[in-house]
């Protein structure tokens, strides 16, 4: 019996890591296909506040196959495979499906976990939360307050002064680098 209890507990491990590594793109490419320019999208906005409540039909129209499948269909990412993984630029974060503004890169931080992960957003209002009880496990889903994207989870394992670790799939996030940042950095060359 205990033999038994051992392989169920290591087959459910492996079917729950192989979740976790799962990706919607064969590619381990560190490129950011967010924005398709072959494909108009009109909710897009790095400014409008407004919520945005469309049709799946038509996210599935104006969304890159790759952030549709994440932010759409709560897929997620291979680890290390985001190019903001590791970046240390300077600038803000949006959701790459609607352009809601998500996070400040001095709230970035490398967390060990694969994923971008941030300790806050940019604004209470710019995340919203909703249990996850999926793979068996009991987590905390973020979302865009936008649009309601699907962005990653959030754990109570961060740094000060929140001790939160948003994770994020890199997927559906796209940068901005800070204009002050950039100017500094073109005159010193």
């Amino acid at each position: 019996m205990k033999r038994v209890l051992q392989s169920l507990t290591l087959l459910m491990l492996a079917v729950i890591l192989q979740q976790c590594t799962y990706s919607q793109s064969n590619t381990t490419k560190k490129e950011n296909k967010n924005m398709d320019t072959s494909k108009k999208n009109p909710v897009y906005s790095r400014t409008d506040s407004a919520k945005v409540n469309i049709s799946e039909e038509e996210w599935k129209k104006i969304l890159p196959a790759d952030v549709y499948a994440i932010a759409r269909g709560k897929g997620t990412e291979r680890p290390w495979t985001s190019k903001f993984e590791e970046s240390k630029e300077i600038g803000t974060y949006y959701c790459a499906a609607c352009g809601n503004p998500l996070f400040k890169s001095d709230t970035k931080f490398e967390s060990g976990c694969g994923w971008p992960s941030f300790y806050q957003p940019i604004t209470k209002g710019s995340i919203i939360y909703a249990p996850d009880n999926t793979h068996g496990m009991s987590r905390t889903e973020v979302m865009c307050g936008r649009c309601k994207a699907h962005l990653g989870h959030v754990f109570e394992d961060g740094p000060p002064p929140t001790g939160l670790r948003y994770c994020i799939n890199g997927v559906v996030l796209d940068f901005e680098k800070a204009q002050a940042a950039e100017k500094k950095y073109n005159e010193g060359q």
